[in-house]
């Protein structure tokens, strides 16, 4: 079997969650497979096209699957976090939701400038929460090498925002 067809046949569909009309994919039911979680970041980590100097992890579940890889590889691991909830001084940046805004932070030292990262979120959805960190990697003179999703959600076009910062978008499901 594929990863792709493992990794769909644990996957949970919620209907009507967070609201009626949403089909949600629980993608929780993976951490009690450790072998599909093993195979996942390897999944990841062979679809990079280099080695990066650092994979940041979006809040909050962009932060299990960035951090197995960032480990895999032996590289940092960086959080982006909602404002308010880093200890240290941070930058931030605000983006437009559907219905007001939000803004995600980073601390000010998490970066080198020139470094390579890669941006980690469990979901691509509209994009808009992973666009908002390729700005703050920007913000911090770092690159954007790509973005790695476990579940793309191709109806949404998250991609399109993306691909202004890097057209490597590696989603290892697709819906």
């Amino acid at each position: 079997m594929s990863l792709v067809d493992k990794i769909k046949v644990v996957i949970r569909d919620i209907p009507d969650f967070p609201k009626p009309g949403i089909l949600f994919k629980d993608i929780t039911p993976i951490f009690y497979h450790q072998d599909l979680c093993s195979e996942i970041t390897q999944g990841f980590i062979e679809r990079m096209p280099q080695k990066p100097d650092a994979i940041i992890g979006i809040e909050s579940r962009g932060f299990l699957f960035g951090f197995l890889t960032a480990n895999a590889l032996n590289v940092p691991f960086v959080l982006i976090r909602k404002a308010g909830k880093l200890p240290y001084k941070t930058i931030g940046f605000e983006y437009a939701l559907e219905y007001g805004t939000s803004k995600i932070e980073i601390h000010e030292d998490a970066l080198k400038p020139n470094w390579n990262v890669m941006i980690h979120d469990d979901l691509l959805a509209t994009g808009g929460t992973a666009e908002a960190s390729a700005q703050l990697v920007k913000k911090l003179g770092a690159q954007v090498m790509g973005f790695n999703f476990v579940v793309g959600l191709d109806f949404l076009n998250g991609k399109d925002k993306l691909n202004l910062h890097s057209n490597n978008i590696q989603c290892l499901v697709h819906y």
